[in-house]
């Protein structure tokens, strides 16, 4: 049989393993940080109409600049952030993976370096592989922070063309603090041009307010956004990013044409309409994240500051043991890498629940010592 290896493949994808989270069969899944509320029926009714309207026209090609969906996502970010954003600071594209991807094949590429904070998203280091950049990884603190001496060492020697911040951060939950991301925006720029990009995937759940209004007058900030998360959408592929016009035109040189199909475009538009309903989640999964929190540290876990729909705690000498653990259990939570720690997505109270004694059980099941908490 033909291996990947067999073929003329590039040289830095040799070797390597696709991304993806374990897909299996289990009771509970909080893995992959979806939001765990299906779209109420009257949404489902809504986008099934609106599906018909639009599949009569589906010999056309849908409008490849997304002039209304841009408009309406600008009246969302307005709305949700109080801050005026016009249509044209607005680019949308199939999930915010693929907004990033354009940043990269816009601003990074063979001879350019992309610097991130780690542990944190791993798609951006693999985004970067695939588009050829170099990327560089600047270690966190031990609280998962970002140190800014450190940080500010690495930008003047590195000099990098794009900085990826995440925040609140994935997969240790913490939100950055905006004058945190000011200093090392002012820090980057001082090296060299350079877009430093914001990742709120996960902005609508974070006490912290979005940073958005700071790309205001700062042309080489981006934040990126998505539907998947707190719309409950993820099906949907749908995230954008926010940023200088400019920016939006660079990133219209690399996009794909008719990269966003009539249906998605469609039905990102209906969602939006019901964003009030949708949105109301938000504040259920907060409230059950800070259940799952305390219930957690009652236990004796240590669970690191969350800004997000989930909880990375521990510790736990052997981290694939507890993963195995857990799903002997019937709960499918996430091992990041981290060392010492997993990562559980706040999922319904039942799931929660269910999630809360399966990390009882294992905590009795663990020797005293891995389990002492930090």
């Amino acid at each position: 049989m033909t291996r990947i290896d067999d073929l003329p493949v590039r040289d830095a994808l040799r070797g390597q393993a696709s991304y993806g989270a374990p897909e299996l069969d289990v009771p509970i899944r909080l893995n992959v940080n979806e939001n765990p509320y299906p779209l109420p029926a009257s949404l489902v009714r809504a986008m099934t109409e609106r599906v018909g309207q639009v599949a009569g026209g589906l010999n056309r090609y849908p409008d490849r600049n997304a002039l209304e969906l841009r408009a309406g996502l600008a009246r969302h970010i307005t709305r949700s952030t109080g801050h005026l954003v016009d249509a044209q600071r607005v680019w949308p594209a199939n999930g915010s993976n693929e907004v990033i991807q354009q940043l990269f094949q816009a601003f990074g590429g063979p001879g350019r370096r992309a610097l991130g904070f780690d542990p944190s998203y791993t798609m951006h280091a693999l985004i970067a592989r695939n588009s050829g950049t170099t990327w560089i990884s600047c270690i966190r603190d031990e609280s998962f922070g970002i140190d800014l001496r450190s940080a500010g060492e690495a930008l003047a020697e590195q000099r990098p063309h794009l900085v990826l911040i995440t925040s609140p951060n994935n997969p240790t939950g913490a939100a950055v603090p905006a004058r945190t991301v000011l200093e090392l925006y002012d820090a980057a720029q001082k090296a060299r041009p350079c877009m430093v990009v914001v990742d709120e995937a996960y902005g609508e759940f974070s006490d912290q307010p979005s940073l958005v209004p700071l790309v205001e007058e700062r042309p080489h900030l981006v934040v990126t956004r998505t539907m998947s998360k707190a719309f409950g959408a993820a099906g949907l592929r749908v995230g954008y990013l926010v940023a200088d016009p400019a920016v939006v035109d660079a990133v219209q040189l690399v996009r794909l044409p008719y990269h966003l199909s009539s249906i998605t475009q469609a039905l990102a538009m209906v969602a939006l309409e019901h964003s009030d309903t949708l949105l109301a989640y938000v504040e259920q999964l907060r409230e059950e994240r800070r259940r799952v929190v305390s219930e957690l540290t009652a236990i004796g876990y240590h669970v690191d500051e969350s800004d997000a729909p989930f909880v990375q705690f521990g510790p736990f000498d052997d981290t694939r043991q507890a993963w195995q653990a857990m799903l002997d259990h019937g709960v499918l939570i996430r091992d990041n890498g981290v060392p010492g720690r997993l990562r559980a997505s706040t999922g319904t109270p039942a799931e929660n629940d269910a999630f809360l004694q399966a990390a009882r059980a294992v905590w009795k099941e663990t020797t005293t010592g891995a389990n002492t908490p930090l």
